[in-house]
């Protein structure tokens, strides 16, 4: 079984929203697809946290602390004055 991916478990998550939108599934088969829903937007979130805790790792100062920066830190920021 090939490993689920961020990318495709969003993809598969924009499907079952554009379905239940569709207002076309019997019942019961919008509950399970409701519930896979569920299940690939928590997988979805949880890759998201992992994600954020890996870049605040990578981000820490010698010292601990976490610095925030602009995502253009090569001095190519743009100012919004």
């Amino acid at each position: 079984m090939a490993k689920k991916t961020f990318e495709d478990s969003l993809a598969q998550l924009e499907s079952i929203v554009e379905a239940l939108e569709s207002g076309d599934l019997p019942l019961e088969k919008a509950i399970k697809t409701f519930e896979e829903g569920v299940r690939l937007s928590r997988f979805c979130f949880e890759k998201l946290d992992e994600t954020e805790k890996k870049i605040n790792l990578l981000l820490k100062d010698q010292d601990g602390t976490i610095r925030e920066n602009t995502f253009f830190e090569s001095g190519n920021e743009q100012e919004n004055d």
